[in-house]
């Protein structure tokens, strides 16, 4: 007798989304109704002060379940947004158990067997996992990608200098929180911000040296995102640098990034100057990404029109503009691009591929 594989067709797939309570999960539950009819039962799981907690999700209430070993029976993908120190853990644990797991951690990203992902990019990497893991980017490189990819496409892409404006929410509610605390002590103090080192004396002051960010972001910038590898570079920095080489399938790119944190709540900006291996018409990079799915060209120098992170948290695409050209460096570019970092950055990223997953299962 001869066994055979048939594909299960009686049932939608179920998915579990793991760290549904934090900044991330949070908005995949809020992006997931829209997506709703892919999936058959929806569960979701997050840290112990959390379980027993409800969370709507369209016209659902569903009971946080405690993140445990007996959560992922039963499921057939499962969304994780938990912290580093612990991803490892608990998605290797789902995955033994044959849940395909999509991990928006930097644990796996750069690991050679784990494919990084971004739908509109490299769709056809979610097949390609051996160890049935797939790792989400990082919202810095989410930010830029879709750009990045539609300009290598047509011109070859060659070298990157990256500087990244990055918003508070990129440390999740910790750096929301920190930050509209801050924000409220220096408000009243309209001599602020004119003295050395009053900034930051008046925050430690009030709210302690404990915090997220390395200095004060209340009326300030902070050029350290991460930690220090070595020889001057950031985690983020590096993260930047290898992310962006893995998803485009650019291994030897150079790729220089300095990464710096500003005071937005939510919505990352980056600033770009691309070269190429071909010359660049400006006219023509504009219409390429004017037509690109994922990306939305704001580019008027005269009215001006150009995007601002607080224009652009809550939509779905990249927002391009400043797009310029040195006359001097016919194979160059230089742009600006905003994109909201919880959204397609993080969540929306994840339920796209979570949805290519379940279309082949």
């Amino acid at each position: 007798m001869t066994a055979t594989t048939t594909h299960r067709t009686d049932r939608r797939p179920t998915l579990g989304v793991v760290g549904g309570t934090g900044a991330v999960g949070r908005v995949v539950l809020q992006v997931l109704p829209m997506h709703r009819h892919v999936w058959g039962e929806l569960r979701v799981a997050a840290g112990a002060e959390d379980v027993g907690t409800t969370l709507r999700v369209g016209d659902e209430e569903l009971t946080v379940e405690a993140v445990a070993p007996e959560f992922f029976d039963g499921l057939d993908v499962a969304i994780f947004d938990i912290p580093p120190g612990i991803a490892r853990e608990w998605v290797e644990l789902a995955a033994a158990k044959g849940v395909v797991c999509i991990d928006n951690s930097t644990v796996f990203r750069t690991e050679p067997d784990v494919p990084l992902v971004v739908p509109e990019v490299n769709p056809r990497r979610v097949a390609d996992r051996p160890r049935g893991i797939i790792a989400n980017p990082g919202a810095t490189v989410m930010t830029m990608i879709d750009v990045l990819a539609v300009l290598h496409s047509g011109w070859e892409l060659t070298e990157l200098v990256v500087t990244t404006f990055q918003a508070a929410s990129g440390l999740g509610r910790a750096g929301m929180a920190r930050l509209r605390d801050e924000l409220e002590v220096v408000v009243a103090d309209r001599e602020l911000g004119t003295r050395p080192g009053d900034v930051r004396r008046l925050v430690e002051h009030e709210l302690g040296e404990d915090s997220p960010f390395p200095a004060p972001l209340a009326l300030n910038v902070v050029p350290f995102v991460g930690h220090h590898l070595g020889a001057g570079w950031t985690s983020e920095e590096v993260k930047v640098r290898d992310e962006t080489r893995k998803i485009l399938d650019l291994p030897g790119l150079p790729v220089s990034a300095t990464c710096v944190r500003v005071p937005v709540v939510s919505s990352h900006s980056v600033s770009l100057h691309a070269s190429f291996g071909r010359k660049v018409d400006v006219e023509a990079a504009r219409q390429a990404l004017v037509e690109a799915p994922a990306v939305v060209v704001l580019d008027d120098p005269d009215e001006p029109e150009f995007p601002t992170p607080n224009d652009v948290v809550g939509a779905d695409p990249r927002f391009v503009g400043r797009i310029r050209q040195d006359p001097g460096a016919p194979t160059t570019l230089d742009l600006f691009i905003c994109g909201d970092n919880l959204r397609k950055g993080a969540a929306l990223n994840m339920v796209q591929t979570a949805e290519l997953v379940a279309a082949a299962l």
